[in-house]
């Protein structure tokens, strides 16, 4: 089992800045993917990156060039850093992981609100 808890979001304006982190419970070098998602209001969940245990990574289309998702194994987090931020990106972030190679992610956190707007 796995508790992940997510942190860093907020209220930030059009083109500005935010890190988000997830503090896995255990060593991440156990955990072969980590993903982050996002669900705005009256949307469908979207996985937005995703980092495998050697430091693969996937974007999606809307957010590639943008965001930067990373691993610090000391600290047993995975970081989302979002930058040049838009209105559309206003959503609450998830994180979320799986130990096996393939399959669903197994494991989420509670979530954390971004909100982009002037």
């Amino acid at each position: 089992q796995v508790q992940l808890v997510e942190s860093g979001g907020g209220l930030v304006q059009p083109g500005g800045s935010l890190k988000l982190s997830c503090a896995a419970s255990k060593s991440i070098d156990t955990i072969y993917a980590t993903a982050w998602f996002r669900q705005a209001p009256g949307k469908d969940r979207e996985s937005v990156a995703l980092i495998s245990r050697f430091n693969n990574t996937l974007y999606s289309d809307s957010v590639k060039g943008r965001f930067t998702i990373s691993r610090d194994n000391a600290k047993n987090t995975v970081n989302l850093q979002m930058n040049s931020l838009k209105p559309e990106d206003t959503a609450v972030y998830y994180c979320a992981a799986r130990e096996s190679v393939t399959g669903t992610m197994q494991y989420w956190g509670q979530g954390t609100q971004v909100t982009v707007s002037s």
